[in-house]
């Protein structure tokens, strides 16, 4: 499916998404991840730097959801697909220096708003993160527009 070019801003300027995944027993699991690319195609590729609860969910059920908010222009999208796992040894060297420069840019946010005095964490949470532990890459079936109809 493809994706129209105001979709991708929306997703690459949100500072992390909402993933969603079903475990074994059909509850659905949710958790924030950071975006390293869209696709106007329709491939989402994220990096997860834990081999948590949304690991064992795409291992099992490859079912997924991406879902990013603004609530200042009261406005969102769902993306639906399915994921494949790719496992750090196999990742690409762009995606690693893609991860790099979405953390550096970050931290350069997070230390601009402190510099401002709009105190947000007392630490870099960033600058503590893991290295990643696999992608996931999403292909997208479905567009859910969160927009209410009458804002539209």
């Amino acid at each position: 499916m493809n994706l129209s070019a105001d979709i991708i801003h929306f997703f690459q300027s949100q500072g992390f998404l909402i993933v969603s995944t079903v475990d074994i027993n059909g509850y659905p699991h949710s958790s924030c991840k950071g975006i390293v690319d869209i696709k106007p195609e329709g491939k989402i590729y994220l990096l997860d730097v834990y081999h948590g609860k949304t690991y064992e969910n795409l291992k099992a059920n490859p079912l997924i959801s991406v879902t990013a908010v603004n609530e200042h222009k009261f406005s969102g999208f769902c993306l639906k697909g399915r994921a494949q796992i790719v496992s750090s040894e196999e990742m690409d060297a762009d995606i690693h220096k893609a991860w790099e420069d979405r953390i550096t840019g970050r931290l350069t946010q997070r230390l601009i708003k402190n510099l401002k005095e709009e105190k947000g964490h007392p630490l870099h949470p960033e600058a503590m993160l893991p290295q990643p532990k696999y992608l996931i890459v999403m292909d997208v079936d479905e567009i859910v527009d969160l927009t209410p109809g009458h804002l539209k």
